[in-house]
């Protein structure tokens, strides 16, 4: 036997539910180096550092 609701959920119900599905925007951080934005906790694109350490050399 599969599982079958016992009554139907409303429209409002059913969306209250999704209502936290939406989407968020991407948290940016400057970076301490070069002020460029970036991820947290990621080396920086602009200048390869990350905690003011040089991760990748970047020309």
């Amino acid at each position: 036997m599969s599982i079958c609701p016992k009554n139907k959920s409303s429209k409002g119900r059913r969306d209250k539910r999704r209502a936290n599905w939406k989407m968020s925007a991407p948290t940016l951080v400057k970076c301490s180096k070069c002020g460029a934005l970036m991820a947290p906790h990621r080396v920086c694109m602009k200048c390869g550092t990350y905690n003011k350490k040089e991760i990748i050399a970047v020309d």
